[in-house]
């Protein structure tokens, strides 16, 4: 069975069943194993001096591992791949949480404010509803791009190794990256590497989100994807925002301080709520059901 076609049956199998709590309540998924393992590194490396060695030496030994389980579990064959893959996606999940907000929004601006802080981590207490819409639909964007692309991605261009190579990476980047006192040269290698690999699917994934939307104007994307501060975030939110026809990004506050952010797609709508956020998981199907069509095109070619 071909790495195209054990990804497209993962898609779907993700898509239809997602996270059950029956069993994540039971057993510890498999990112929470990964977030523990992240956070013995930390606790044993990240002390004394020499904090970027020895972040360098952290990312090495969470590769390594990662890079090493992948190659055993694929020696069981397709069957355990095409498990690991489906629970290693998120893209159900993803639009649940999503969707979840616009659901909190419409009984009130708190139970809105509740739900989106669980997605974003910005502050969210003096959040109004366009506020809330937009970190709703920019993590929706991100995480698109980081939970469903770049491990598909990784997968078909080194198997296993290469999902897991890149699960634990990202999750790495977002325990570790931070540009705070603990974390800005113990964190420094997990978040270059993490935007290292993600250089290419975070582009893959405005190209499809563009593509599937007819959202055509791609130097208008690249510009708006030029003002995040992130080097590879700001394309998926760019090519929502464009798709949507709204204004993403702008200020936010962050541990009490409000920045200014520009905002993306500066001329879209600005007034958004609930019916927004919907569009954005209607997007996220869509462009999911491009890559599907796509991959299994692959799997067809390739035989």
């Amino acid at each position: 069975m071909s790495a195209a076609l054990v990804l497209a049956l993962a898609m779907i199998l993700d898509a239809v069943l997602g996270e059950p709590r029956w069993l994540w309540s039971r057993v510890p998924h498999p990112a929470v194993l990964m977030g523990r393992l992240v956070g013995q590194v930390d606790r044993h490396l990240n002390r004394g001096s020499a904090r970027r060695a020895r972040g360098m030496l952290a990312v090495i030994m969470l590769a390594g591992a990662a890079i090493l389980l992948g190659y055993v579990l694929s020696c069981f064959g397709a069957l355990v791949e095409l498990i690991v893959l489906a629970i290693l996606l998120a893209h159900k999940s993803l639009v649940d949480h999503v969707r979840a907000v616009a659901d909190a929004l419409r009984i009130s601006l708190g139970d809105g404010r509740l739900a989106v802080a669980m997605i974003v981590g910005r502050d969210t207490a003096g959040m109004d509803a366009p506020a809330i819409a937009r970190g709703a639909i920019e993590s929706a964007a991100e995480n698109f791009s980081d939970g469903v692309i770049a491990p598909a991605f990784w997968f078909l261009i080194g198997g296993l190794p290469g999902l897991l190579l890149y699960k634990i990476t990202n999750t790495a980047d977002s325990m570790i990256g931070y540009r705070n006192e603990r974390y800005a040269e113990f964190g420094w290698a997990a978040a270059r590497f993490d935007d290292l690999l993600n250089l290419i699917p975070a582009r893959l994934t405005a190209a499809m989100i563009a593509l599937s939307h007819r959202a055509h104007d791609w130097q208008a994307i690249a510009c708006d994807a030029g003002l995040h501060r992130s080097p590879n975030a700001g394309w998926p939110e760019a090519a929502m925002a464009r798709a949507l026809g709204v204004a993403l990004s702008g200020p936010r506050s962050y541990d009490g301080q409000m920045r200014d952010f520009p905002y993306v797609n500066a001329t879209g709508k600005t007034a958004i709520g609930a019916p927004e956020i919907d569009a954005a998981c209607a997007a996220l199907w869509r462009t999911w059901a491009t890559a599907l069509v796509a991959i299994m095109a692959a799997a067809v070619v390739i035989g």
